[in-house]
């Protein structure tokens, strides 16, 4: 199963799995029951999560319910424990939607949920991050996951996302990290897509960040607290539900 996940995901435009994918693989959820691990979104428990990723597909780590990853179930525990967002109704731009969350999203905010993507099929709004077409000061949440390690000009749109921040509001944009690097790496001049993945996860990243991404979103005028979650739920807990143990929230603000 891991090897096929793995093709799909080198071989196949996302825009099309994100159609496909959670008829497929809900499918295989049969195979899977048991209680050894837990969903914090869709509360469902199996015993085990399929294996996911591109080069070295992770094991334990899509749930085949609702198709969350370490990282959603993550942020979806730091939205429900560190803030009112399920209780404030707030307006959110969410950019380049996960499928585990645009139906719950949608049915708790209603005309407060808007989705955007430049490409993705499950988006209400087709929208460049560069140029984001919205008035300032229009939301109250923005989420923009796993976006700006894909982007020409990764400051341009953090400033956009801040641009179109409330006062008062937050935004959360995660990215992938190598903690091995001190730095955020890039290098054009890698032109191969398999040198590509091997520098930067996937062909398509246009850079991969260190420990420092904190501090580049910072660059874009942002107030950023780092944030453990892990620390918070516990270790044991963390594994029941595959968190990415390693994976630090960075909080967002004005």
């Amino acid at each position: 199963m891991k090897y096929l996940i793995s093709w799909i995901l080198r071989h196949i435009p996302r825009k099309y799995i994100q159609l496909v994918a959670h008829q497929l693989l809900k499918a295989y959820r049969i195979f899977l029951k048991g209680n050894k691990v837990h969903c914090p979104i869709c509360q469902e428990n199996f015993s085990k999560f399929l294996p996911y990723g591109r080069l070295h597909p992770r094991e334990n780590a899509l749930c085949p319910s609702c198709l969350s990853l370490e990282r959603h179930r993550l942020m979806y525990l730091f939205l429900q424990k560190e803030t009112s967002f399920f209780q404030s109704q707030p307006k959110l731009l969410h950019i380049a939607p996960e499928y585990c969350f645009i139906d719950r999203f949608e049915k708790l905010l209603g005309d407060n949920y808007i989705t955007a993507d430049i490409e993705s099929p499950l988006a209400k709004v087709k929208m460049d991050l560069h140029d984001i077409p919205f008035e300032d000061n229009s939301f109250d949440v923005v989420f923009c996951n796993h976006v700006l390690e894909h982007v020409r000009d990764d400051v341009r749109c953090m400033q956009e996302i801040r641009r179109v921040l409330k006062p008062d509001g937050f935004a959360l944009c995660q990215s992938p990290q190598r903690l091995d690097l001190a730095t955020t790496y890039e290098d054009a001049s890698i032109t191969d897509p398999k040198e590509r993945e091997i520098h930067f996860l996937q062909d398509d990243h246009l850079r991969i960040y260190g420990r420092d991404y904190g501090i580049q979103l910072e660059k874009s005028g942002f107030q950023v607290s780092p944030i453990n979650m892990i620390e918070k739920i516990g270790i044991e807990e963390s594994k029941k539900m595959a968190l990415p143990l390693g994976e630090i929230i960075y909080l967002c603000r004005k």
